[in-house]
């Protein structure tokens, strides 16, 4: 579940830049909103896989009640789903290390 999870982290953040750049070109250079277009949906659906994977992976790694806040709180800014995904790795690897 946890490379799932890594794998929508990373899909998520690159339909943010996609969608940004969409956006750019929208609204910045005004040459057309095909970005949007393209990006918008795409992002919707990574982002709502995004956050089922902070729930199923919560519950399988035994995430804190605050770190699933903390995950959930970072889909919404751009990128942040990225490090919410390497502070769990991390965290889980030291958690599964051998005492």
């Amino acid at each position: 579940m946890l490379r799932w999870f890594r794998a929508v982290a990373v899909a998520e953040a690159c339909s943010w830049a996609g969608l940004l750049v969409g956006m750019f070109f929208k609204y910045v250079t005004e040459t057309g909103e095909l970005g949007v277009k393209i990006f918008g949906p795409v992002h919707g659906a990574l982002f709502v896989l995004y956050v089922a994977g902070v729930l199923l992976s919560a519950r399988e790694a035994g995430w804190s009640r605050g770190a699933v806040v903390l995950g959930l709180a970072c889909a919404v800014p751009p990128f942040t789903s990225l490090w919410f995904e390497r502070r769990m790795a991390a965290r889980t690897a030291v958690a599964e290390q051998p005492a």
